[in-house]
Order: C-alpha cells, then sequence, then structure tokens
C-alpha cells in the first residue's frame, strides 16, 4: 500500500471540492449556524427578554423529564443555579451536543458524495479509474479526503462554539463553565465515528448513483439516528453521561470497521468503468 498514492488521491478530492460551490457552501454554512448563529439565539435572546428570568423559565415549560435524564457530572454544574443559567446549561451544554455531532456528519458526506459521482460528471472518472493506483488505494484516498478534513473543521468548530458560549454566557453565568465534561468523548470519540460513518455511506452510495444531489440526498438518512438522540435526551429515555458516549462511539466505530471492510471488499474499478 503506497501512502504517497493515498494521500495524492486525497488533496486531489479535496482541490475538485473546493472548486464546487454546491459542494462547499454547505460544509460552510452549516458550521456557522450551529457553532455562531444558534447559540447567541438560545442564549443572548432570552437575556434581551424584557421579563424576569423565573418567569421565563416557567413560560419554557416543565423540564423535569429533561432534569431526571441529566446524568450525575452535568447535575452538578446545574446545581445552585437559577432561572436562566439553568437555561443556558440545559440547552447549550446538553440538549445541543447531538446536533453538534450534524457537522462532521455533513462534512464527511459531502466529499464522500463528491467522490465518484463528481469524478463521473466531470468526465474525469476514466482517467482516474486507469491510474496505477490499487483498488484499496483508491478507496482509502477517498477516506482520507473526507475523514481528516471533517474531524479538522469539528475540532475548529468545537473550539469556536467554546468560545461563543462562554462569551454571550458571561453576564448571566459570571464565569467560564464550558466545555462540560461529557463534551470531550463527544467531541474527540463519537464526533470522528460519526464522520467516519458518513463517509463510508456515502462512498460506497455514489459510486452507484449518477449525481452529486442523489449521493448527498441518500446520506442525509444518517441525520435521523442523531435526531432520535435528541428526542431521547429531552424526553429523558437516555442520559448523554461519559460512559454513554464511550458505548456509544465504540457502537459506531464498530460500524464502520463493517462498512469500511465492505466498502474495499466490492469496491472493484472495472465495475466503475462498466458504468462509464
Amino acid at each position: 500500500m503506497n501512502w504517497n498514492i493515498i494521500l495524492t488521491i486525497a488533496m486531489k478530492d479535496l482541490r475538485e471540492v473546493r472548486a464546487n460551490k454546491m459542494a462547499w457552501m454547505p460544509a460552510l454554512i452549516v458550521p456557522l449556524i450551529f457553532v455562531v448563529v444558534m447559540p447567541l439565539l438560545l442564549i443572548v435572546g432570552p437575556q434581551l427578554l424584557p421579563i424576569p428570568a423565573e418567569e421565563l423559565n416557567r413560560e419554557m415549560g416543565d423540564l423535569d423529564a429533561m432534569m431526571n435524564a441529566l446524568p450525575p457530572d452535568l447535575l452538578a454544574q446545574i446545581r445552585g443555579l437559577q432561572g436562566l443559567q439553568i437555561w443556558i446549561v440545559l440547552l447549550a451544554g446538553f440538549m445541543f451536543a447531538p446536533m453538534f455531532l450534524i457537522i462532521p456528519l455533513m462534512l464527511a458526506s459531502v466529499v464522500g458524495s463528491e467522490s465518484f459521482v463528481g469524478e463521473r460528471e466531470r468526465k474525469t472518472l476514466e482517467a482516474l479509474l486507469y491510474t496505477p493506483a490499487t483498488d484499496r488505494e483508491l478507496f482509502l484516498g477517498k477516506v482520507v479526503a473526507a475523514v481528516v478534513p471533517a474531524v479538522l473543521i469539528t475540532l475548529f468548530s468545537f473550539a469556536a462554539y467554546t468560545l461563543v458560549v462562554n462569551v454571550s454566557a458571561y453576564p448571566v453565568m459570571g464565569r467560564v463553565w464550558f466545555p462540560l465534561v461529557t463534551w470531550w468523548p463527544l467531541v474527540l470519540w463519537v464526533a470522528p465515528a460519526i464522520a467516519t460513518l458518513g463517509m463510508a455511506a456515502s462512498v460506497l452510495i455514489s459510486s452507484r448513483v449518477s449525481s452529486f444531489m442523489e449521493a448527498y440526498q441518500s446520506t442525509g438518512m444518517l441525520v435521523l439516528p442523531l435526531l432520535f438522540l435528541m428526542i431521547g435526551q429531552i424526553t429523558g429515555l437516555i442520559s448523554l453521561s461519559v460512559v454513554f458516549m464511550l458505548g456509544l462511539g465504540g457502537i459506531i466505530w464498530g460500524i464502520d470497521a463493517v462498512l469500511l471492510y465492505l466498502g474495499v471488499a466490492q469496491f472493484k474499478r472495472a465495475e466503475l468503468i462498466a458504468r462509464l
């Protein structure tokens, strides 16, 4: 296996994604919304409302189910807080966590979906398939192109989110309180697994469909489990503790291993050439 060839393929894919506005614009806008716009709306918005924090807390509804679902380490963070402080910790520190995973999933899916469909649409797939690279090297080149940038941008987004949350919440919290301990396994363990899952699924799909949008829309179904995860924690069915995050990441990495194995085993350039 020649890693120079793998990295060359990955860099070529990334250059082509950068040239495709339909591919990189969502990759820019979605993190901006999740990292800046939504936190500011959730944290600064209630601070500007002309009503007392206690009344705002009552109007938000009954939070007992969410409180019961909190892991002990997060309950320790909330103990002693009042009104708007609890709202900020619950929303920015707890409920927003599954939504943050959409960033690595979407970024990896964009590059993965662009991989072979984009080559076919630009009429460059045939030249790529006739390169001296092996089938495994071609496939792993697509993997590196999708996962590594997704993980790096996710880490940058996490740093930016930490800054935005702490600065915007400081007038209410009076201290730097984020990130919570549950976010570390989320970002360092679960997010790379989610990125690999999005990439593996999108590469397999993109080699069998005819357009970038068709491949991208097909991988969009992977967002549904993240929505179920968010609903589960809101309703109290699950608790996003450190142990839960480690277990969830382990399960996803197991699925990734199976998909990658199938991808390498089923990826045959002869079949792709036959579809041209």
